[in-house]
């Protein structure tokens, strides 16, 4: 059972990589197996940990002896309550303090070179080559930690940002080490690499999320970092854990690479493919296109963001008449579109709309694409108005069932309504100001939203909806710390108005292949969800269980002996 899930993981890796985060996950199951025991066989000719200990024991006492370090208090046996998991045999639980030691403090004296807490590249986990040379009277005052070649050194303010290292070289001038950093200089029989794997892992993540205290800058504090426990494996072993972790992880450096450079080349094609569709020059370019492009379609749209990229791509020929074939029996949009003017006119008799302002014509120059027969080119504001709804405070926002459309869409219910028919909005104000909905028949608009007019004559709703939605109208946004959008600036966007009828045929094509979109997203998410079902049991299995105390059993809680040993004082 111990390598059930470990045949898992290795059999899956590569499928495993290719879920949402997949990579991610893979080192930190990595890191998992490897510190629990389960990543690599164990070895019964191995001298096991309890044996290791004894010799650190006597490497301390000796190194205390000649003065190299100070004598260490007296460390608490280590309760069941404190182990997060089973050990395997010849295994043994110890504390930090047990198996380092710190090389003391030093104010500089002469040139060294600095390592401070931006040194380290936390990706990696090694430290950055562009290091400080500093004459010791420009010494920081945090520059006072001795480090050596094998130390390990942990970021203990903020230490969710894994800033953890091994000191790999031996450096000239001499290295010192911000004081904002844990000194963990290995004894005699402990890899530093293994410990700073350690270091990374979910256990001791969350050992340290438990006992960190602050909110502006949350820290770990010394006592508490050399008191967590680490399972300590046979010398031999921690050597073959290490080079099997080094192997994986540098399999999911690869898969990493490739994955990126995957998603360029992805996006390229992506690009390539929808610029072939929106610049076909003839409808039969653009049917020719679209069938090679569908036919294709599970080869090309295989993320979120592709598919996202292909909806716009739908609304970019819709509003540009490429997507339908247009009707010569279609009274041109021309002649209807005087008929907006009188309707906004009436508006502002009946006091819903301010005194209309005109806008300017639109120039050859302006016109952004080629119209199709019987369209008519015009500025937004010719077409629609808009005004802000009524303001709602939070205390008004009681429970109803009328639903109340904000910067974002429905932002709630109320029981009292402000317009009585289906509705467009426009967000106005916030992050996703531009957002466009249909209300139902009986809608709250708050002032965060704008209501919009128009003369259902000459336009249809769903068709003003994919028009909008196809304008950019972050560019039209007032440059302030919180988004707003005004009518000013949206009036006079130029748009192509097609006749109503072709509006409608429009929608219904536009309907259709947004259906195929959420089609192709739905299958993604079921692809993604099996991916990631696999990927929970792994994670599952690779959890580490609880040991569980012995005080459940006679009522007192005792430590075992084979786990809890030398911890005494030194």
């Amino acid at each position: 059972m111990r390598h059930m899930t470990t045949d898992l993981l290795f059999k899956n890796f590569h499928l495993l990589a290719g879920t949402p985060d997949g990579v991610k996950q893979l080192r930190q199951l990595i890191l998992q197996l490897a510190v629990q025991g389960r990543l690599v066989p164990q070895n019964p000719d191995d001298p096991p940990a309890s044996r290791l200990l004894q010799q650190i024991k006597a490497e301390k006492q000796r190194l205390i002896k000649e003065g190299k370090i100070k004598k260490q208090k007296p460390l608490p046996e280590i309760k069941p309550d404190e182990v997060p998991f089973e050990l395997p045999k010849g295994w043994e639980w110890a504390r930090l303090k047990y198996i380092s030691f710190d090389l003391g403090q030093k104010k500089p004296d002469m040139e060294f070179t600095y390592i401070d807490v931006a040194s380290i590249e936390n990706n990696s986990g090694k430290v950055s080559r562009d290091l400080q040379v500093i004459q010791p009277q420009n010494a920081p005052s945090r520059a006072r930690k001795i480090v050596l070649k094998n130390t390990v050194i942990f970021s203990t303010v903020r230490p969710y940002l894994l800033n953890i290292a091994v000191i790999e070289d031996d450096y000239s001038p001499e290295p010192i080490a911000s004081t904002a950093f844990a000194i963990l200089h290995p004894c005699s029989g402990i890899s530093s690499k293994f410990l700073f794997y350690y270091l990374r892992s979910n256990v001791f993540i969350d050992y340290v999320n438990s006992k960190m205290t602050g909110i502006a800058y949350p820290a770990i504090n010394d006592s508490n970092f050399f008191s967590g426990p680490i399972p300590i494996p046979p010398s031999p072993e921690q050597h073959r854990i290490v080079a099997k972790v080094d192997q994986l992880m540098a399999l999911c450096d690869e898969l990493e690479a490739r994955q990126e450079k995957q998603k360029v080349v992805h996006a390229r094609l992506n690009k390539s493919a929808l610029h072939v569709l929106t610049k076909s020059r003839t409808r039969d370019e653009l049917s020719f296109n679209w069938t090679r492009l569908k036919d294709n379609f599970s080869l090309v749209f295989t993320t979120p963001e592709s598919i996202q990229e292909l909806r716009s791509s739908i609304l970019q020929l819709a509003v540009q008449g490429r997507l339908v074939p247009q009707n010569p029996d279609d009274s041109p949009a021309q002649a209807v579109l005087e008929k907006a003017k009188p309707f906004f006119e009436g508006l502002v008799v009946q006091k819903k709309l301010k005194k209309l302002q005109t806008l300017p014509a639109v120039t050859d120059q302006d016109k952004p694409f080629t119209l199709p027969t019987g369209w008519a080119w015009s500025r937004l504001g010719e077409l629609i108005k808009v005004s802000s709804g009524d303001g709602l405070s939070s205390k008004d926002m009681i429970e109803g069932h009328i639903p109340v459309y904000g910067g974002n869409g429905i932002a709630g219910f109320h029981n009292k309504h402000n317009i009585e028919k289906q509705t467009l909005v426009i967000g106005r104000v916030g992050y996703y100001c531009g957002s466009v909905h249909i209300t139902p028949d009986k809608a709250w608009v708050t002032d965060n939203a704008f209501i919009t007019y128009f003369n259902d004559h000459l336009l249809s709703i769903w068709f003003l909806k994919y028009l909008l939605n196809a304008t950019d109208f972050r560019k039209h946004d007032n440059a302030t710390a919180q988004p707003v959008i005004s009518g000013a600036k949206i009036y006079p966007i130029i748009i192509g108005l097609p006749p109503l009828p072709e509006q409608h045929r429009i929608v219904s094509k536009v309907d259709q292949l947004m259906a195929l979109c959420d089609e192709l997203e739905a299958s993604l998410t079921r692809s993604q969800a099996d991916g990631q079902k696999l990927m929970q049991s792994v994670v599952v299995g690779c959890y580490p269980q609880p040991v569980i105390s012995q005080k459940m059993f006679n009522g007192s809680e005792k430590t075992y002996p084979h786990k809890i040993i030398f911890q005494e004082s030194i």
